[in-house]
């Protein structure tokens, strides 16, 4: 078996001060929770001569602990278990490529395979650095690997790229755009989150209980009424943007309880952040109002964009467009020089709970078609996603969004068993057996889940995007997951 995943981030910093972190693998555990502690042994003579001499980051090379290729190390990953498992069994990991400035590599061997991982920094023309972390596991052991530590890379991720901007530039540039995030600890508010600090933005969550785990600034707020935090919104209102994707997930059995939880969830929050930016003295410079695609609940085979009505009467399912509009009805009187209604479809991202699923489903041989399968599927890969953020924010010049509704979906929407096809194609698995509409609706008592999340679908694209001229870096479904599953 092999696995790997190839994850990327832009930092506004030039390349030679990120290498100064980067190029010395025992500063690892200062900005990944994965790995708790990573030592190198002494070198010998003879490997100082085996790694390639460049002339880029000549600086960052005397202010890094030295390293070369063939010397010898050893890491211990953060997880208890694992820590304890890879110290008494494993031997020692070997540096496999340094090129200062550009790249650094090693290979933790196993028996009959391993764990490599790279690190490659690509420096952009027009200013900044994408750090590209790369790790591949091979062998009978992958699966045992992947669960200690390979999967922890992944899910910590957003949060280590923070660690390292935090660890070279402590402070934002009080010259940027401050953002004030509301559900900012969920999978996309930390995705949103990493990509503002990298790029020199102040970021401040609001959270009900602060996580320690969390590399931001976090601001106490109950999510129903005012408060000191408003004072967040209130220094700077005209430098300051409102990201609001507060509210519960919503994979939850359609109980009425369970549908006025998910209402309130949303629409209390925003009530609040609506109340307290009608205290401020201006406006806020941008307003980003969550909501979702789901609002159209089951469309059938009409194809919805930005422009297209609202499902009425038994069509507007009560845990979708029951949810969704007063979500979107409650950010009424905001008070911001630009307000936009963000209507996300399904995000593909690793590490996010609607791919992990889909993936584990398509490995364990379930992955057939759902239902009929011809429910449409609309996603976005998350790197469009955040694109679609920094546009509404005002931060990408060469796009001008309008303000109002906006669909984040990708130009080309799947039918359920395109999508599963796709998947089997990527996993190389056989076809399999699909999944009885009946069986389904069984199988979510025992998830304790909302079958109507696997049996409807929405085709939605949105014609703002086109006329804007945004372009999509993954507009087809196979090219999101060659990227995301390596």
């Amino acid at each position: 078996m092999t696995w790997q995943r190839t994850l990327r981030h832009f930092f506004a910093l030039p390349a030679d001060e990120l290498w100064e972190v980067v190029g010395d693998p025992t500063r690892w555990p200062a900005w990944s929770g994965a790995i708790r502690s990573f030592t190198l042994e002494a070198p010998q003579p003879h490997e100082y001569a085996e790694a390639p001499v460049s002339h880029t980051a000549a600086v960052a090379e005397a202010q890094v602990v030295q390293v070369a290729v063939g010397q010898r190390g050893h890491y211990l990953p953060a997880r208890g278990w694992a820590a304890a498992l890879h110290g008494r069994t494993a031997g020692p990991l070997r540096i496999t490529e340094v090129e200062p400035g550009r790249s650094l590599g090693f290979e933790q061997p196993a028996p009959i395979g391993g764990t490599r991982v790279r690190w490659s920094l690509l420096e952009h023309p027009g200013g900044g650095t994408t750090l590209e972390q790369q790790v591949t596991v091979n062998g009978p052991m992958a699966s045992a690997i992947v669960a200690s530590i390979g999967n922890d890379l992944i899910t910590d991720w957003p949060l280590a790229v923070v660690r390292l901007h935090r660890v070279l530039r402590p402070q934002p540039d009080a010259n940027l755009l401050k953002v004030v995030i509301a559900g900012g600890s969920g999978t996309l508010g930390r995705s949103i989150a990493a990509d503002l600090t990298t790029r020199g933005h102040e970021v401040v969550l609001l959270t009900r209980q602060v996580n320690l785990a969390l590399p931001h600034r976090q601001v106490l707020w109950d999510g129903a009424s005012t408060g000191p935090w408003v004072e967040e919104l209130a220094q700077d209102p005209a430098n300051t943007a409102l990201i609001n994707l507060a509210g519960r997930l919503v994979d939850a059995r359609p109980t009425r309880a369970n549908v006025s939880d998910l209402r309130d969830s949303r629409v209390r929050p925003t009530q609040a952040l609506v109340a307290a930016s009608q205290q401020l003295d201006a406006p806020l410079a941008r307003w980003i109002q969550g909501s979702t695609t789901a609002i159209w609940s089951d469309a059938g085979d009409l194809h919805l964009t930005e422009s297209s009505p609202l499902p009425a009467g038994p069509n507007a399912l009560p845990q979708m467009t029951g949810v969704a509009a007063p979500w979107e009805d409650a950010v009424e009187g905001a008070n911001a020089e630009h307000v936009t209604i963000l209507r996300t479809s399904i995000v593909l991202q690793n590490g996010s709970p609607a791919l992990d699923r889909l993936t584990q489903l398509t490995r364990a041989g379930l992955g057939g078609r759902v239902g009929s399968g011809r429910q449409w599927f609309s996603w976005i890969h998350v790197e469009d996603w955040l694109s679609l953020v920094r546009a509404t924010l005002g931060l990408e010049e060469e796009v001008d969004l309008p303000d109002g509704i906006l669909v984040a979906a990708a130009p080309n929407p799947v039918r359920n068993h395109e999508l599963m096809a796709t998947l089997r194609e990527r996993f190389r698995r056989p076809a399999a057996p699909p999944t009885p509409s009946p069986l389904v609706r069984v199988g979510s008592i025992a998830l304790r889940t909302d079958p109507a999340l696997g049996l409807t679908g929405r085709h939605a694209t949105s014609e703002v995007t086109t006329e804007a001229g945004f372009e999509f870096v993954y507009p087809t479904l196979d090219g999101a997951l060659r990227d995301l599953t390596s």
